[in-house]
């Protein structure tokens, strides 16, 4: 076992948590705002996942897959924030 797997072994175990923790908030978030930051967040560690996955197995076609992760999760941000916006009066 070389310093590279023991790396993206701990990296996964890292990102697993991490997503846990953010379900929970995603789940119990008091506000819309704080849900919409969860799922932000939960995006980002989905990116940073596949990443590892790619490094993982020594293949560069999915980092494409986190490449449009990443933009439908801009998207989504964006749409939510419009929305959340939209409420307050100017």
């Amino acid at each position: 076992m070389n310093i590279i797997d023991v790396s993206v072994d701990t990296a996964v175990a890292f990102i697993g948590l991490s997503i846990l923790v953010i379900f929970v908030r995603l789940v119990i978030g008091p506000s819309i705002a704080d849900r919409v930051v969860a799922l932000d967040l939960l995006s980002a560690n989905a990116i940073a996942f596949i990443a590892v996955y790619s490094i993982k197995n020594k293949s560069t076609t999915f980092l494409d897959v986190g490449i449009i992760v990443a933009i439908l999760a801009f998207l989504g941000t964006v749409a939510f924030a419009y929305y959340l916006g939209k409420g307050r009066k100017r």
